[in-house]
């Protein structure tokens, strides 16, 4: 498949290299020679110096004919336009990038494909609702609706002394409600057969109902974690004011930012019953000031990694149990999670699952990339005379780092054992260590 990505910013770079990795056919534009001589030296992709709003740009980097033209610089305009120009010169797709919630509501989607835009991607929005569902269940380090909710994935980390502890998988009662589909242990990502203990301290994925959401509370010891009431942000971006607005309702939300001109912006975007506090996030009298003493939940939503991670860190010693860190640098997402701050929010990756679903060429609805676990989950509609339908799931030889999580069927989720019969129509959720989702296609 030949791709155009535009822009060597985050999210461009980490999408190159992930597509490089599988030995896709790549051509990264960007105006910068510096950023694009360093990828092109450690990864296999062709790397092309222009303006990507630029006729003979797009010309010259191959466009006629594209499979894909992804537009994620930091400029929406420029990547609108791009799209628009990359179509008219025969790329078969595009996606732009924008930073405008009016633009991704549904009821536009019907213009941007008029104009030959097939897809928008708003990162900074997918980042927010994934603040906004960890703030609901603050016993959950991630969490993931499939199937229009129909099937619930649960991230959940798990101490010594929960039920299904020094458990291996296949000692855990026949009838549970629930899945084991990943584990993550340090720096290793399990999709985990029958012997696979789980052990103190696991990162366990569940794949379950929303019904039994309670049931997976009580056998990971959580039954007596406290709802967020009150959340303190750090930093006044983009994600800090979706997810403000997204969560202002249901809790009391207080947005710390050091700009004051960018305070009184908040102040003029935000509700109105959120509070903006001009100051220093790391500022530890500024936090008592406020009231970090009483604060259940801690989100730190700066442009610096280190500077989330580590007043994360410090914010636990004033009693509060929810911490959430933006960690853009993927180097460093390990590292938060060894340190144990809690959620890890990145953007680049959330992005990527969302672009890489439009690779597959089976039907697959939806793909998302487990932040703290290196692997992936996706959605597979099942054709008629599938390879899945011809046998029953203990019979479909999956490749090793693959599984089964749960199906729909007519609307109604279940879960999958290995006398499950797949049919055509069904709603498949699959989970697989990274860039084996296109090994998968063969199968559904």
């Amino acid at each position: 498949m030949r791709i155009i990505i535009v822009g060597a910013g985050a999210v461009g770079t980490h999408l190159a290299k992930l597509l490089s990795n599988e030995k896709q056919d790549i051509t990264l534009i960007d105006e910068s020679a510096e950023k694009l001589s360093k990828l092109e030296s450690n990864f296999d992709l062709l790397t092309f110096e222009g303006n990507p709003t630029s006729i003979k740009t797009l010309k010259d980097a191959g466009i006629n004919g594209a499979d894909l033209f992804v537009a994620v610089t930091p400029e929406e305009g420029r990547n609108i336009t791009a799209c628009i120009i990359a179509h008219s010169l025969g790329a078969k797709k595009t996606l732009a990038r924008v930073d405008n919630y009016e633009y991704i509501q549904p009821k536009n989607k019907e213009f941007f494909k008029g104009l030959g835009i097939d897809s928008l991607i708003y990162p900074e929005m997918l980042a927010a609702h994934e603040i906004a569902d960890s703030l609901r269940l603050s016993w959950i380090r991630q969490w993931a609706e499939l199937c229009n909710g129909a099937l619930v994935m649960l991230g959940v980390k798990v101490r010594e002394g929960a039920m299904i502890v020094n458990h291996a998988v296949r000692d855990l009662p026949k009838e549970q409600p629930y899945h084991v589909v990943a584990i993550k242990r340090g720096e290793e990502t399990l999709i985990p057969r029958g012997n696979d203990m789980i052990l103190p301290n696991d990162l366990v994925y569940f794949m379950t109902m929303r019904k039994t959401i309670n049931y997976i509370s009580v056998i990971c010891g959580k039954e007596a974690y406290q709802k967020v009431k009150n959340v303190m942000i750090m930093g006044g971006s983009r994600i800090a004011v979706r997810a403000a607005q997204l969560i202002s309702d249901e809790m009391s939300v207080k947005v710390i930012e050091s700009d004051r001109d960018k305070c009184e912006w908040l102040n003029a975007h935000l509700p109105s019953n959120v509070m903006v506090i001009n100051g220093d996030g790391r500022d530890k009298d500024l936090l008592l000031q406020e009231g970090i003493n009483s604060t259940q939940a801690f989100v730190a939503l700066t442009d610096n990694a280190e500077t989330n991670i580590l007043t994360c860190l410090s914010t636990k010693q004033y009693g509060t149990f929810k911490t959430i860190a933006e960690v853009e640098n993927i180097d460093f997402i390990a590292m938060a999670e060894n340190l144990d701050i809690g959620n890890v929010i990145n953007k680049k990756k959330i992005a990527a699952s969302y672009i890489y679903q439009m690779l597959l060429d089976a039907d697959v609805d939806n793909v998302k990339s487990l932040t703290l676990a290196n692997a992936d989950v996706a959605e597979f509609t099942v054709s008629e005379k599938a390879r899945v339908t011809r046998s029953l799931v203990r019979d479909i030889d999956l490749p090793q780092g693959a599984t089964f999580g749960g199906l729909v069927r007519n609307g109604v989720g279940m879960l999958v054992n290995g006398n499950t019969q797949i049919m055509a129509g069904d709603h498949v959720v699959v989970f697989c260590l990274d860039s084996m989702i296109k090994r998968l296609e063969k199968y559904f």
